[in-house]
């Protein structure tokens, strides 16, 4: 058998009845490039670029001995030259990379030249490209088959690289004598010894992540537990108010399906909440959530943000750099804030949304990408379009199922066990010991209407938490906006005489004021004189305080 004459054909082996795949007579598997790819980038995010690269390459090498293996056996060589030469060949019939007939060489001698290594490819497309080759499995593979073919340890590194910007990768193979103390470091990542040295503190680092996190999750369930013992609340979610629980029974179910979902409702009612509850509720709970605020980004920048740019494409662009699209893959894109989109952005959004595949600024290929987007936004999209500010088939695409997220003035039954949740929160990241509200100011509370919905509670939580002087916050600690509200009349069903309604809210109005009649006839705007008859009507006068500030007497 000679190189030239190795065919794909005869060596592999398909069994269509029990699914058995053999190639040279070894049982195989067919593995899909970009998954590799992801693999690859997962290795790296999570054990670090030294650690990975010693994986592959001790992954290469293992696959590449056992190849030299199989061959040897399968064929009757004219001569060893054959079956060490065959390595370029063989790995090639695998897929690995691209074999110009015109220039392929020996590997111990002249090198050996690639195009299309499928390894080179896919770093660039998950990690952009690197400042140093990045063929590791192919150059574990190569120097696995030649060890095992001329018996002696041989070494493949690359000369140059299409992963750092070469036009091609050039693979050159030399014993460790060879190679000499030039690049003694890359040498290291074909011995196991090594890799547990690698390997080691990069797991010693999640270890400790982890049990940071599991301290962190303890300590705020303490705190949690003695604020508020009464909330149930395993996802960040307060919804005791029909409202509330109905938006999560909706959310839970839409989670479920891929469509897209847009959330609606005031600023600061918690939408970027119930998108993240939507993700971890979804078959894709296991990829990323990434949430990008539309409206804070200029839109000369919105497009390289969301689709990434090609090195070159514009200045200060010195790098390919993926997108948050593509960033999200897997996963799940908010897009907050959509309505601050300009025209010609809502156009490649709705190609996205459409095409399920984005292209990076400057680049003329598109790439797939597989996303669930979220929208949110507080403007009423409707009345956008009808002033032509908003695209009405974007509107479309993207409101497949909408979810409005109520004004907590609308949910009043979450404001105390919402409280009570962010106070708790408040405590343990300003570490007080804050056991609740006191009675004051819990009732303060709930007389506010709260225009700037939970972000405000939650700054109001946190200034009380600062305050307060002792374990638990009282009326005085809280903002002077929610101090000075008053009650709002409610029905409840039953009518109520004109008469209990005034005197609940004048004695309401003085308690406010600490019993300051003068200050409450002011804000109530009738006479002294006339507060302290009803006052004294009331039964009141002698709680209140008799003749201070200027009262007057009772006559």
């Amino acid at each position: 058998m000679r190189v030239q004459d190795l065919n794909i054909k005869e060596l592999v082996e398909f069994n269509s009845e029990d699914g058995m795949i053999r190639f040279a007579g070894e049982r195989a598997l067919i593995i899909d490039a970009t998954a590799k790819g992801n693999l690859r980038k997962e290795l790296i995010e999570q054990f670090g670029l030294t650690a990975a690269r010693a994986v592959l390459t001790r992954f290469g090498f293992v696959h590449g001995w056992r190849v030299a293996e199989a061959m040897q056996g399968l064929f009757q060589w004219e001569n060893d030259d054959d079956w060490h030469h065959a390595c370029g060949r063989i790995h090639m019939l695998e897929g690995m990379y691209r074999l110009d007939p015109a220039t392929a060489g020996s590997l111990t001698k002249e090198g050996l030249t690639l195009g299309a290594s499928y390894e080179a490819e896919q770093h660039i497309a998950h990690l952009g490209r690197s400042d140093t080759p990045v063929c590791w499995t192919i150059c574990g593979l190569t120097s696995g088959y030649l060890s095992r073919a001329v018996n002696k340890e041989i070494y493949v590194l690359e000369e140059q690289c299409i992963g750092r910007g070469d036009p091609v990768c050039h693979l050159l193979g030399r014993t460790r004598e060879e190679w000499g103390d030039d690049r003694a470091d890359e040498l290291r990542f074909f011995h196991t010894e090594n890799l547990k040295d690698w390997l080691e503190p990069s797991l010693h680092r999640v270890t400790e992540s982890l049990k940071r996190a599991e301290q962190n999750l303890r300590k705020k369930k303490r705190v949690l537990s003695r604020v508020a013992p009464d909330v149930e609340d395993p996802l960040g979610i307060v919804a005791r108010s029909p409202a509330m629980r109905r938006l999560l029974d909706l959310a839970r179910r839409i989670a479920k399906v891929d469509s897209t979902v847009l959330i609606t409702g005031e600023s600061g009612t918690g939408k970027e909440r119930i998108a993240r509850f939507i993700h971890d509720e979804s078959p894709r709970a296991a990829g990323p959530f990434i949430a990008v605020n539309c409206g804070a980004i200029p839109e000369t920048l919105l497009e390289s943000e969301l689709f990434g740019h090609v090195r070159g494409s514009f200045t200060g662009a010195v790098n390919d750099r993926p997108g948050l699209f593509e960033a999200a893959n897997r996963g799940t894109l908010l897009l907050d804030e959509v309505g601050e989109v300009s025209p010609g952005m809502q156009v490649k959004l709705l190609r996205v949304l459409q095409e399920r595949e984005i292209r990076r600024v400057g680049e003329n290929k598109s790439r797939p990408v597989n996303v669930r987007v979220i929208a949110a936004t507080n403007r009423e999209l409707t009345e956008e379009i009808a002033a032509g500010r908003f695209r009405n088939d974007l509107y479309y695409r993207l409101n497949v199922v909408e979810l409005h997220v109520p004004a907590l003035r609308d949910r009043r039954e979450d404001i105390l066990p919402l409280a009570r949740v962010l106070l708790g929160e408040a405590a343990l990241r300003l570490n007080r010991p804050i056991s609740g509200l006191s009675p004051r100011a819990a009732d303060q509370l709930l007389r506010h209407n709260w225009p700037g919905n939970v972000r405000e509670l939650q700054n109001a939580m946190e200034r009380a938490v600062a305050l307060a002087r002792v374990s638990r916050t009282d009326l005085d600690d809280l903002p002077e906006e929610v101090r000075q509200a008053l009650p709002a009349p409610s029905l409840s069903g039953t009518v109520r005489a004109l008469e209990d309604i005034e005197k609940e809210y004048i004695l309401a109005v003085l308690d406010l004021n600490g019993g300051n009649q003068t200050r409450t006839a002011e804000q109530l705007g009738i006479g002294s004189a006339t507060l302290y008859r009803k006052l004294k009507r009331y039964g009141a006068v002698r709680a209140s305080g008799t003749a201070r500030d200027g009262d007057p007497a009772d006559s």
